[in-house]
Formats: structure tokens, C-alpha cells, sequence
């Protein structure tokens, strides 16, 4: 008797590369010019114009990571002072205010969004807080509303973690545009568009721009690109500040301006295929992710689902059931409060966090990326619902 062969394994994600950016990179390593230069500026622009406000600044650095040290840094954060951010994210959001020097105050999430819970930054505020950090979670915004007439009543910086959230909008308005200091998107593999590893800051005020130009690049007054590709060239520069290596290059800019064309349908391409898990989903003991209010777009760049209270297994049995079945997953996030360093620094505890450690404990993100196809999405679910029968 023969046996039927098992179905590939499905990743948990995969980027959407297709010959335009192949061209792209190819014509980059062609042109002569592989690390900052003509293509950053252009991704630069172009990412202004797919915001839609040419009243802002962008600037294209080497991660995330990077632009949220940058922006910190931008808007003087230092020794002595408080970031309140939430502890339900990745510790990329909490460290760069760490590398400055400053304490970090983690609070809780909001239940139903498991984005940062307003209420719990307004009772964390001290005389020492500085800015707040809030994170747009799996494609979903915040609450910047209340967020930013919170800030604006303390006179606390903000600075958006957007890593998820492109594209994304709040109150009709893209994120990128509200009032926040500074909003920082990420380009990670694994991103609604990437550049292997990039990431923007995008922000209308010039003194924060400038700063984050000079100080992306070693402090330099004047980059690479500007001191060699003017009508009159010039070796002369001077540093002005103790700067980082967090630029962008042309290699992984030319990808970014492909995949930017490319945003907005892949969004349309996760949303449908999130629409697709919801509706397979349905009657089962989970609580589905999120939906965005009325109006607004959810990014989707995670699918992030929640076992409800009764359900017939854990969550740690459903992973290792959909990762025998092979199917792909993860767990968005291992709470900061729960991370050695976190734990250790500010005694931390979960019951500080009810509502994150209640989410982590029945948390997982199933596969959601721009090439799979319905048939995926149909297998992934009827593992999940044979193993919750």
C-alpha cells in the first residue's frame, strides 16, 4: 500500500521578491554606486509620497531598531529620564532607550487590541518621563488620539513604533502622519514590504530630521553621497556629534522601491487572506485578532489569534499539533516583563501585566504572507479545528 506524500512544509512567512526588484538590485550593483547614495535618496522620496504629506522628512536607516535609537536620541532622551512603552512587544522597542541611558517604564496592553492601554501610561507618567513609545500591534493602531493629547497635556514626546504598521491607518490618517515626534517603520524579512534589513523615520519636525541625518552616520556634517556626487566635489567634512553606522544602502534601497510600489496590494492581499482565516475560524474556541474601526486599514502584517478560555488544549500543544502538521507559527510576543533583563532590572512580575500575560499564555500567529493562497489558508485552519475537536 503506498503512502501518501506529506504536504510541504508552509513557513511561517515568506518575502514576495518578483523581477522588478531582482532588476532593481541588478542595476543598483551595476551602477557603481552600492552603499548610500542616489537610491536611498529616491526611496526616501518616494516614501514621503506614499504617506501623502510633503510636509515630512524620511529618513532610511539599517533597521527599526536603528531609527527608534535615533529618534530617542532626536528628541533627547538621556541618562536620568523615563520611556514608558508596553510590555507587549519585541525588546527592540524598550533597549534603544536603554543604549541612551534612561530607564524604561513597561505598562500593560489594552485587551481587546493588545496595543498600549492609555490609561495605564497616564499612571505611569512621572516627573521623569520623558516620551512614550507606542506600538502599532500586528498591522492594528493604537489609540493615538487619546495618546497624543495625553502627551501633549504632560509635554511627553512621542515617537511611533510602526514596525508593523505600514500600511496603516488611524482616524483616516495614515500612520506616519499624526502628531506624533517621530514614527518608525521597519523593512525585516518578514515585513508587509522589506529590504532585508531597513527600516524609515519619518517625522515633520526639521531640528529631529537633521539631527537623525547627522547622527546616522558616524556624526559626519556632511554623507558620503552629498560630499561626492556635488557640481564640486568635496573631501572636507567635520564631526559634529559621536554618531552610529545606521545608514541605509543602495542595494537594500533599490529592493524598498519596488516593494513600495507594491504596498498597498499586498495589504489588499493579507487583509483578504485574514478575511478568509476569520470567516474558516469561525465557531471555534479562539479569539480571532482585531478588527480596525470603521474606515481604517489594518496593515496585517501578523495574524494573531488567542485561545479562549475552555478551549480543549493549550497553546503550547496547538503549536507543536500545527508544527507536526507542518504548518509554521510563532508567538507575538514573550512579554518583556518575562525576559530575564526586564525581569531582573525593574522586578517585574506578571500580575503587574495581567492583561499581556494573559495573552502571551493563549497567543499564537499563524502563517500570513502575500504568496500563499487560499489553499494554504483552507489547510492551516482545518489543522487548527481537527485539533481543537
Amino acid at each position: 500500500m503506498t503512502t501518501a506524500a506529506a504536504p510541504p512544509f508552509l513557513p511561517f512567512a515568506l518575502p514576495d521578491i518578483g523581477e522588478e526588484e531582482i532588476a532593481e538590485v541588478v542595476d543598483t550593483l551595476r551602477s557603481g554606486w552600492v552603499t548610500t547614495g542616489p537610491k536611498a535618496k529616491r526611496f526616501e522620496r518616494d516614501f514621503v509620497a506614499f504617506l501623502g504629506d510633503d510636509t515630512l522628512q524620511a529618513l532610511a536607516v539599517n533597521s527599526a531598531t536603528a531609527g527608534l535609537h535615533l529618534a530617542l536620541e532626536a528628541v533627547g532622551v538621556g541618562p536620568g529620564d523615563e520611556v514608558i512603552t508596553t510590555t507587549h512587544t519585541f525588546t527592540a522597542t524598550a533597549e534603544v532607550a536603554r543604549y541612551l541611558g534612561a530607564d524604561v517604564v513597561l505598562v500593560d496592553i489594552d485587551p481587546a487590541t493588545l496595543c498600549i492601554d492609555v490609561a495605564a501610561v497616564d499612571a505611569a507618567i512621572t516627573p521623569r518621563t520623558k516620551a512614550v513609545v507606542p506600538v502599532h500591534f500586528a498591522g492594528l493602531a493604537a489609540d493615538m488620539t487619546a495618546l497624543l493629547a495625553l502627551a501633549r497635556r504632560h509635554g511627553l514626546r512621542v515617537v511611533e513604533d510602526a514596525a508593523h504598521a505600514l500600511p496603516t491607518t488611524c482616524g483616516g490618517q495614515w500612520v506616519g502622519t499624526l502628531g506624533s515626534d517621530a514614527t518608525v517603520f521597519s523593512f525585516y524579512a518578514n515585513k508587509t514590504i522589506t529590504t532585508g534589513e531597513g527600516g524609515m523615520v519619518v517625522t515633520r519636525d526639521e531640528a529631529i530630521a537633521k539631527r537623525i541625518g547627522v547622527m546616522r552616520l558616524h556624526g559626519m556634517s556632511r554623507d558620503a553621497f552629498d560630499r561626492f556626487n556635488t557640481t564640486v566635489p568635496s573631501w572636507y567634512y567635520e564631526i559634529v556629534a559621536p554618531g552610529y553606522k545606521y545608514n541605509l544602502t543602495d542595494i537594500a534601497a533599490a529592493l524598498g522601491l519596488q516593494q513600495l510600489r507594491r504596498a498597498h496590494a499586498f495589504q489588499q492581499r493579507r487583509a483578504a487572506l485574514a478575511a478568509q482565516y476569520d470567516a474558516a475560524l469561525a465557531g471555534l474556541p479562539l479569539v480571532l485578532p482585531p478588527q480596525p474601526a470603521p474606515g481604517d486599514v489594518h496593515a496585517w502584517h501578523l495574524y494573531a489569534l488567542r485561545l479562549a478560555d475552555g478551549a480543549p488544549i493549550g497553546r503550547d500543544a496547538l503549536i507543536a499539533g500545527l508544527f507536526a502538521a507542518g504548518i509554521g507559527c510563532s508567538v507575538h510576543y514573550i512579554p518583556l516583563h518575562l525576559q530575564p533583563y526586564w525581569r531582573d532590572r525593574y522586578q517585574l512580575t506578571p500580575a503587574q501585566f495581567p492583561h499581556s500575560q494573559h495573552a502571551y499564555e493563549r497567543s499564537l500567529s499563524l502563517p500570513l504572507y502575500t504568496r500563499m493562497n487560499e489553499a494554504d489558508v483552507q489547510r492551516v485552519a482545518a489543522a487548527v479545528r481537527q485539533l481543537l475537536s
